[in-house]
Parts: C-alpha cells; structure tokens; sequence
C-alpha cells in the first residue's frame, strides 16, 4: 500500500534522499540483469522498496534530463534542449517545494543546470566549475556542488563563495563527506539531500579506484546488440563502467548505513536513480553516448524506499522523470506546485496504468551545441518503444519479444504502430512541440546560453523572480 499524505502529522514529515548518479543504465544491474558484477547494496534498497521496472529518461542528455528531475517540466518548456544551459530564475524546483515546505535542503555534487565554464567547458573538463549563489541553485541552501567537471579523484566543489575546494579522494567518497556534513547539522528539522555522483560517467582522468576493478571478471562479455565493429572499444568502455558502479553501489551502501545508525531509515524517503543510461555500443552506437530511443539510453533504475508507507515489490508503470518531483512531494505530504507538467505516480506505481506511455526527444546531434542531424520523437509504453526521426527514419520494437531492440517491426503493417504513433502526436500536441531541425530551436537561448523562449512564446526576462504562488 501508499498511503495518502494527510496520514502525515506536520512535525513527522518524512526525510527525502535522492541517490542520482550520472548516466548510469537499468541494464547493468544485476536488479536489471547483469550477471557479471555484483551490487549488494542496491539489492538490499529494492528487496526493502518498490523497484520501478520502467523508469525513463524522456530526453536522455545530462541538463535536458536533471531539469525535468528538479522543475517536473519538459524540455519544451524549460528550454533545456542541449546540455550547459542556464535555468531561468523563474523555474520553481524541488528544492523550492520542500524549502518552503520547512525542510532543510541540500545539492551535492553534479549540477549541470548552468552554463559554468562556459564556452570552455568541453576544452576544460578539469576546471572548478561555479554556479553563482541565489536563483541559479533552484532554492537548495546547502550547496557543495559544482556544474560540470570530470574529476573524480580529489575534484572540486562550491560552497558560497568563488573559491572552490577540493573533495578527499574518490567522488563517490568525498561527496558523501558533505552529505553527512549536511545531515549532521539539520537536527530535528526534516531535510530533503539530492547527492549527484558523476560517475559512472565518462572521464578523461582516471576513472575509479583500483579496488573495483578487481572485483571484475577478468573477461567481460557484452549484450548481442553490439555489433562486431563497436566490441573493442565497447568492451574497453564497459570495464570502467562497471567498475564505477561499483564504486556507486558502496556509497549507497554507506548511505543507507548512516540511515540506520542514526535511527533515520523508518522516517526517509530513499530515491535511487540516474539521470540517463548509455548505449555501451549497442546499436552499434559510440559506447558513451545516450542520445537514443533504445532501453540502453532511455531505461534508468528506479528504487524507491518509504518503510511502512510503501511495501515492497515492483512496479511496471511508466515513469517519466517529471513524475518524481510530485510523486515525492506527494509522499511526503507537500503541496504538488501548479508549475508542474508530470504526474504524481505514489498510488498508482501498484496500480499500473497499461496504457500510459512516455514521452521520448532528442533535439541536437551533439550534446552542448545545437547542430542538425539527430532529431527524433518517440513514445514508449510497457511493451514497445516507437521513434521516428526527421529524416524520415521509423522504428518499432517489441521489448517482450525483443528487449535487446534488434528487429524493427515499422512499416510492416504491426498493429500497434499506429497507437504509437497517435500517442506520439498527442505528446507533441500537449507540449506544442514539432519535429523540425534543431538549429530552428536557436533562438531560444540569448548569448549567454539563458533561456528567453520556449514551446509556447517568447518569455520574460530570464533572471526574473518565480511566482511562488505556484507552490500552494
């Protein structure tokens, strides 16, 4: 069962911890599927919680993917169509709902909501990368964050002021540090804690500590959706991925640890999740890129942990990323805000919904310029994933009968080709998006990358303040 929010009293209001790693898939989970590493800790979250079978990232790109996780509202409205854009001060995020709620709230780690470094940020990955204090951190008063960076060993964090300083050791570790820093101090007031680890993201550096990558098989085997000519490098690729969740798995371990030291697991609400898989070559697609309408890119674990509030089980409803932040705010009795575009799921991830479906873009070819030649919609429901591209590509799988997406079922008259295809034009209508080539989007971005346009209109001044009346 999910019980309503009015069983909550005001000063029994549930803790929120959102574990939010980068890029990391469903399908590399033993939860999921994986044979060949082993994740004790997230298994004991989702023998303890709902695991969500169909989690998904509508636009599976870093900043389009976390805008929908922190403001519950699609790319077609926040503006958010390529990777290193600035929010708009007006966005009203989580970190507004619970702060006004009376929750302390805290970001930690990987932003990637902000132009940082910008225009360098793609020449200078091992630089500190600040997000000015005030609206550009969407409400959350304990910063320790940093908008887009990839070092991972002894990296670098904000707090409140341009200095930086440097993390001790592996991310996974130092973020954690804060985490308990933050949680430490909040004494009797609840608090809502987003911890974004970058791994098991690509990096230039060094990508986890060497511990991990000896509880590896020494041979490492890959889905049959690899083609030949993408298994070197997939193979390459795929060693420092799983050693890097690996190194996820032992902060969730440490996480929930502190949880119960501290008497806190019965009154916290544990969200695990990512903001986007990555292709590991499938599709013969580059083994770091996401980007895609297939499971690889688009399926994201799902673990949601709520003691005496949620049993345990699982979940085939459709979960798109906007339906987090008011299922959240749901669960933990706080008003839903009227900004919001996604769905409260908390009663109905065990009631399923068969006939929903999610919402599936990708607008730029490469991840932090608009340039022409990938744009795609799709839908997907339980069952099928549908995409058509702008160069008039179609495609349609049977994840029941083909979960590995290797035989496209378009054109050749399936029956359900032409549901998908009305529920991608119902989508598109509800959003007032149209499939067109990405450089007719440019327009939305000034010259500091800040949003002054969306689906509906021009908008106004893009440093201007929210309406909080939303929130209520």
């Amino acid at each position: 069962m999910i019980s309503s929010a009015s069983d909550h009293h005001q000063n029994d209001r549930p803790n929120v911890v959102i574990l939010y790693p980068d890029q990391l898939r469903a399908l590399s989970l033993p939860l999921y599927g994986e044979i060949q590493i082993d994740t004790p800790h997230i298994n004991r979250l989702a023998s303890e919680g709902l695991v969500l079978n169909n989690a998904i990232s509508n636009c599976p790109v870093c900043t389009p993917a976390r805008a929908m996780l922190l403001t519950g509202r699609y790319p077609q409205t926040t503006g958010h169509l390529i990777n290193t854009t600035r929010t708009r001060h007006s966005e009203l995020s989580i970190g507004d709902a619970f702060t006004h709620a009376g929750y302390r709230t805290a970001w930690v780690g990987k932003w990637h909501l902000h132009t940082g470094l910008w225009p360098a940020i793609d020449r200078l990955p091992q630089h500190p990368d600040w997000v000015p204090k005030g609206r550009d951190r969407l409400g959350f008063d304990y910063w320790r964050g940093y908008n887009q960076h990839m070092v991972y060993f002894d990296g670098f964090v904000h707090k409140d002021d341009w200095n930086y300083e440097r993390w001790r050791g592996y991310e996974t570790e130092g973020l954690l540090d804060y985490a308990f820093e933050f949680m430490d101090q909040t004494g009797n007031d609840p608090f809502l804690l987003c911890l974004s680890p970058h791994p098991p993201h690509y990096t230039p550096f060094q990508f986890a500590p060497d511990r991990f990558y000896q509880q590896l098989p020494k041979v490492l085997t890959l889905p049959a959706n690899v083609p030949d000519h993408q298994v070197a490098a997939s193979l390459d690729m795929y060693r420092h991925y799983l050693a890097m969740i690996l190194a996820i798995d032992e902060m969730l371990g440490k996480l929930l640890a502190y949880l119960d030291s501290t008497n806190q697991s019965n009154n916290t609400i544990v969200l695990f999740a990512s903001d986007h898989g990555t292709q590991g070559g499938s599709q013969g697609v580059n083994p770091w890129s996401k980007k895609n309408p297939y499971d690889a890119s688009i399926k994201i674990p799902g673990i949601l942990r709520y003691p005496g509030k949620i049993m345990p089980g699982t979940s085939d409803q459709i979960t798109s990323m906007v339906d987090f932040f008011p299922s959240l705010c749901e669960l933990a009795g706080i008003p839903i805000p009227r900004s919001i575009e996604g769905h409260s799921l908390a009663q109905r991830w065990l009631n399923p919904n068969d006939a929903d479906t999610a919402f599936l873009m990708n607008f730029s070819k490469w991840f932090d310029w608009m340039q022409d030649g990938a744009e795609w919609r799709g839908v997907r429901s339980q069952q099928f994933t549908y995409a058509t591209w702008l160069n008039g590509r179609t495609e349609l799988f049977d994840l029941f009968e083909d979960p590995l997406q290797m035989t496209n079922l378009a054109g050749k008259g399936h029956p359900e080709e032409i549901f998908m295809a009305e529920q991608l034009q119902q989508h598109q209508n509800r959003r007032q998006d149209e499939l067109v080539a990405c450089t007719d989007w440019q327009h939305w971005l000034d010259d500091q990358r800040r949003v002054i346009q969306n689906a509906f209109g021009p908008l106004s001044h893009p440093e201007s303040e929210p309406d909080w009346s939303l929130l209520h």
